[in-house]
């Protein structure tokens, strides 16, 4: 591989404060969030080398990341939207363990949303795309917290439940690349500078 992956997670919603799962809702930055995603920008002018390949998550806290931090989006690629999480969206942690003593997305199924197969396969799709395209260019992928936390656990061959380990926050940044062929991360979740 002769280029590196760049993974930003949009910016600050509403939603994302006060802990409510986001999946199919399509809700706006914060005030807050687009100014993460603008020095967010920042911090990516300073790792890139060269041009890249931008895709992008078509909802709308994606898009608008990508456009405060000076990316022009090739494509809006609905295998970035985040995990289905199903009658849980909207919903936190603490109120589904309620009901579900325990729960995490890692661990439990979705009622209605995607399972971890799924989300891993769809995870899978992208990267080899994205590991086709790194022959030629840099990528960088705007999206959000829980699936680029199974991309970053993909990108490793690990079980896509091991991106419990990965931490990341809103316009986070996170480069992967290799050793001598070896995935690996490079930097995880670079806060916007």
């Amino acid at each position: 591989m002769d280029h590196e992956l760049f993974l930003l997670r949009h910016g600050q919603t509403e939603w994302s404060v006060n802990g409510r799962h986001t999946g199919r809702t399509d809700i706006p930055l914060t005030l807050a969030g687009e100014n993460q995603a603008r020095a967010a920008g920042m911090t990516l002018c300073t790792l890139r080398k060269g041009p890249a390949l931008v895709l992008s998550s078509p909802r709308q806290r994606a898009m608008r990341t990508a456009d405060l931090a000076g990316l022009v989006v090739d494509e809006a690629v609905e295998d970035l939207a985040e995990w289905d999480y199903g009658d849980y969206e909207g919903v936190t942690t603490p109120q589904i363990r309620q009901t579900v003593p325990g729960w995490t997305v890692w661990s439990h199924p979705m009622p209605g949303g995607e399972t971890v197969d799924q989300v891993s396969a769809r995870a899978d799709k992208l990267l080899d795309r994205v590991r086709a395209a790194l022959a030629e260019t840099e990528v960088i992928l705007i999206g959000h917290g829980h699936f680029s936390r199974v991309l970053i656990a993909r990108w490793l061959g690990l079980p896509a439940t091991a991106g419990v380990h990965f931490g990341l926050d809103p316009a986070g940044v996170t480069v992967l690349g290799d050793e001598r062929g070896v995935p690996k991360i490079e930097n995880l979740n670079i806060p916007p500078s």
